[in-house]
Formats: C-alpha cells, structure tokens, sequence
C-alpha cells in the first residue's frame, strides 16, 4: 500500500512538472476561463486527452510510434500551421481589445474555442513527447506499478486543469479593462507564432 502510494505521488509530482510549464494549451485554458466562455468543455478536454494519451504512453505505445518518424513529422507540420494562424488571431485581438463580457458568449464563441482546444491539444507534438514518451518512459521503469504512477499523472492533469479553467475567472477584474486584454492576447500572439514555427520547421 505505501509503495502504491509513493508511486502514485511520484507520478502525481512528475505529471505536474510537465503540465504547468506555459504553454500553448495552458494559454487557452486560461484565456477561456477569464472569459467564462465553454470552460468546462474546455478543461475536460485538456484533462480527458491527457488521460488518453497517458494511458498510451504507459502502455508502451511510444515504442510504436518511435517506429514510425513521419507521424511526428506530419503532426508537427499541422500543429505548426494551426498555432500560427491562432497567434495572427490573437495579435489581431491584440489590435482590436475589448473590454470583458463574461456572460452571455455567443454560441459560435463557445463552439471556437471547442474546436481550438482539441485542435491544440492533438495536433501539438509537445503533448505526445511529455505523455506518451517522457511520462510512458518514467512509468515503464515502475514495472507493476507503472499504471499507479500513470493514474498519479492523470489525476495532476485533472487538478491543474480544472484549478487554471476555473480558478482563472479570480483575473477578471484585472482583465476587466481592453489594455489588460491587449497585453494578454499580445504574449498569447507571441507565444503562439513562435512556437508554431518552430514545430513547422522542424
């Protein structure tokens, strides 16, 4: 029992590590939790395609994929693209602020930023290098523990999703006013381009 749950902690610990270094999915959350705008939708998103792909990792798919470079490739050619023109949206916002209405978000809005989560989530190589290799590797070493210390991750997934999602609204007063959100969609815009060049140039 306590080897149990010293690995679960180990992975709990671990998981966290690699989760709340900012990142392109952590700037979504966090902006959709602000806004208030399809945040549940949002975080069990994030925290079920983690579940997903670190139940993949700790299966020892990763050894598969290893197999087979050009998946990463494509992925990152089409993770590169998509977070590129997610930056331009954000650098135009940036542009254009408005102040925060987070009541009342039109329904398309809420649909966006559905298919903006998913699509930053499964199409960004990063997320398949932290879960399924780098968590599927650390866990493999566990041996008949290993799928203790992959629920210990899955389970930090979920907490930090669900505390960045709806903790976030806690900003909204500072993020009441158009220049706060000029700043926010401006080190979004800067992250976004950056990063989705370097994964379409990889």
């Amino acid at each position: 029992m306590t080897n149990a749950l010293t690995t679960a902690a180990a992975g709990f610990g671990t998981g966290l590590s690699l989760i709340v270094a900012i990142g392109a999915q952590n700037a979504l959350v966090l902006r959709q939790g602000v806004r208030r705008e399809a945040v549940l939708a949002v975080v069990v998103i994030c925290a079920l395609s983690d579940a997903v792909l670190i139940a993949l990792g700790v299966a020892g798919v990763g050894a598969v994929v290893v197999a087979w470079p050009s998946a990463l490739t494509v992925v990152s050619l089409l993770g590169g693209v998509f977070l590129i023109a997610y930056g331009v949206l954000a650098a135009r916002r940036a542009f254009r602020p408005s102040a925060l209405h987070p009541q009342g978000a039109p329904s398309g809005a809420k649909r966006g930023a559905v298919l903006a989560c998913l699509a930053m989530t499964w199409l960004n190589p990063h997320v398949y290098l932290d879960t399924v290799f780098l968590l599927g590797s650390v866990a493999a070493d566990r041996g008949p523990l290993r799928w203790t210390f992959g629920l210990g991750a899955i389970l930090a997934s979920v907490c930090w999703f669900a505390a960045l999602g709806f903790g976030a609204r806690l900003l909204s007063g500072v993020l009441a006013r158009p220049s706060s959100w000029r700043v926010l969609d401006g080190l979004v815009a800067a992250m976004m381009i950056g990063l989705g060049t370097r994964l379409a140039v990889m």
